[in-house]
């Protein structure tokens, strides 16, 4: 008897200005306080910013906006559609980000979540994130935001 295995064909990518209706839609189901069609354009137009959008069987599923420059990594914002949570997609887009900058120089990842977000915070702690301090009244609602810093090791783990 042979088995049938599904299979999730997962694809990341940058983003382009092409793709900006279905990242928004994204940002809109999953935060109360949604990013801006300008600021997605303003990183789209930042040399030092990309936004990887991760697709699982054709769906955006993911994507991840980051900041690289002098050797870190800046996390700014991380999103997942409500339907595609809990499988890890956040995580692969996190490691991806780390692995493209590691040949570049990369040394720490830093990052700012809401003290609320616990799920968030579980995600990082795992990456082996630590806390470093509270931003005060961080975000627009002011929720404060903790802040969270990752050292990157010379040689990754494992080598």
């Amino acid at each position: 008897m042979s088995r049938i295995f599904a299979v999730n064909a997962i694809d990341i990518r940058p983003m382009t200005r092409a793709d900006l209706p279905a990242v928004l839609e994204l940002e809109r189901g999953g935060f109360s306080h949604p990013w801006t069609e300008a600021m997605f354009v303003a990183e789209l137009d930042n040399p030092q910013a990309r936004v990887d959008l991760l697709h699982l069987d054709g769906w955006l599923a993911a994507y991840l906006c980051s900041w690289f420059l002098c050797g870190e990594l800046h996390v700014l914002n991380v999103a997942t559609a409500p339907a595609f949570r809990r499988r890890g997609l956040a995580r692969r887009l996190l490691a991806e980000a780390m692995d493209r900058c590691r040949p570049l120089g990369l040394e720490r990842v830093l990052l700012e979540v809401r003290v609320s977000n616990a799920a968030a915070i579980a995600l990082y702690e795992s990456h082996g994130f630590r806390r470093d301090g509270v931003r005060k009244r961080y975000y627009p609602d002011g929720e404060d935001a903790l802040l969270m810093t990752l050292i990157i090791p010379e040689v990754p783990p494992g080598n």
